[in-house]
């Protein structure tokens, strides 16, 4: 592969020049030829060739390489000539010749299928532009695997991780704003939808248990022994984690807070599944437009998740746990104010700060919040208060500044490319 398709170091010194010539303006000006030329072994013995050279192209009719075929014509040329064969006639000798390499007719001599006609050209001659004499008919085989196996390229397998991929953007926005508000799924129609939601990710580690996978050698692992270790070695916890019904557990209504809330939080290992969707979408980063959507969804999320952390930390604070008074400069209270829905403490009842503002209310407020920040605009009629408010809007404005970098640098980059 170091050496030159021209084969030049094979030359010699009855090598016609007039041939060597062709075959070097046949690469340059990317044709089709066919030529007869003289070659030296390493021992100086000569060979001659019959060279086939055929460019490939690819889907933007450029050639990414070139097909060349050397068949030895020797025994056309000059009949061998050695001990065994001393004192015969010419015409015999090229006989012998001919009758001991039927490998050589086999390879010069085109292929007939019963029933074909000599000019029909195979289906990969017609992709690749080229006619059967140049090219030899290939025919592509898918790899053979257990019945019960499914290819990771297949047109059923591809469908159903788009399905996969589509539900777990649903699960990044819908279980941080479950964790965040608190909300129990009292909604029959919510908690259908979240149960099948449940059940597709469990149908989805049974069939990761039959998919072929890629190895570190590029080759298509089909053994079922290797897919199963491999896939309890990689993605298995995570996914059996992200399928335990969460919902359907607190949506009884004796369930206690506090398991309510941790099953609540781990429903939060169900974000690690977007690993496999940054994945899949990086093979559309080399489109410009492609980019632009995947940044935007990005930032969107992003905003989405942080809404959900500010309203969390407002929550959490508006109300002073050391002597249960409420903070009068939190944001959630001069909201509530604003909305005509204030706090409001139960003297005869549970003793406890209610009201307040609507939950649609308080995270339209967080999500328009968070967006201000992280564009670094910030209007000021939304303002952090306590420390930990504080310290969160200054992580955002800094996380908003490195977004911002980050796109503008890949613009220029994209532009330079294009240019």
């Amino acid at each position: 592969m170091q050496k030159s398709s021209t084969c030049s170091f094979m030359y010699g010194e009855l090598t016609d020049k007039e041939t060597c010539e062709k075959v070097r303006q046949t690469f340059e000006n990317y044709d089709m030829n066919s030529f007869e030329i003289l070659m030296y072994k390493k021992n100086r013995m000569p060979v001659w060739f019959f060279v086939k050279i055929a460019p490939i192209r690819n889907e933007q009719d450029k050639v990414v390489l070139f097909l060349c075929t050397f068949s030895d014509i020797t025994a056309f040329k000059q009949p061998i000539e050695d001990d065994s064969s001393k004192g015969w006639g010419k015409f015999a000798r090229l006989t012998r010749a001919l009758t001991s390499s039927r490998g050589v007719l086999q390879q010069l001599a085109p292929t007939v299928h019963k029933g074909e006609s000599v000019h029909k050209q195979s289906r990969l001659a017609e992709v690749l532009q080229l006619g059967c004499d140049i090219l030899p008919q290939y025919k592509q085989e898918a790899p053979k695997t257990p019945p019960h196996i499914i290819l990771h390229y297949c047109t059923f397998k591809t469908t159903w991780d788009w399905v996969i991929l589509i539900l777990t953007f649903y699960t990044a926005i819908m279980v941080p704003y479950n964790v965040s508000f608190k909300t129990k799924q009292n909604n029959v129609t919510w908690l259908v939808v979240d149960s099948i939601v449940d059940v597709i990710f469990l149908v989805d580690i049974v069939l990761n248990f039959h998919t072929t996978f890629v190895g570190p050698a590029g080759e298509v692992i089909s053994d079922p022994k290797l897919i199963r270790m491999n896939y309890v070695k990689t993605w298995f916890v995570i996914d059996l984690l992200s399928c335990l019904p969460y919902d359907v557990i607190n949506a009884f209504e004796n369930v206690d807070e506090g398991i309510s809330s941790l099953f609540s939080s781990l429903k939060v290992v169900r974000l690690l599944r977007l690993g496999r969707v940054a994945r899949k979408l990086d093979h559309y980063i080399e489109y410009g437009a492609a980019v632009l959507l995947l940044l935007v969804c990005v930032f969107g999320l992003a905003a989405h998740w942080l809404a959900c952390i500010w309203y969390s930390i407002g929550d959490y604070e508006v109300i002073n746990g050391a002597n249960h008074l409420l903070r009068r400069t939190s944001w959630l209270y001069l909201l509530g104010e604003a909305a005509g829905t204030p706090y409001r403490f139960n003297v005869s009842g549970t003793e406890m700060w209610e009201g307040g503002p609507s939950k649609d209310s308080v995270y339209i407020t967080s999500l328009y919040f968070t967006m201000t920040s992280l564009t670094s605009i910030g209007f000021g009629n939304i303002a952090p208060t306590t420390d930990a408010e504080k310290i969160f809007a200054v992580a955002m404005m800094m996380i908003g500044c490195e977004v911002i970098l980050i796109n503008y640098i890949h613009l220029v980059y994209m532009s330079a490319r294009s240019h």
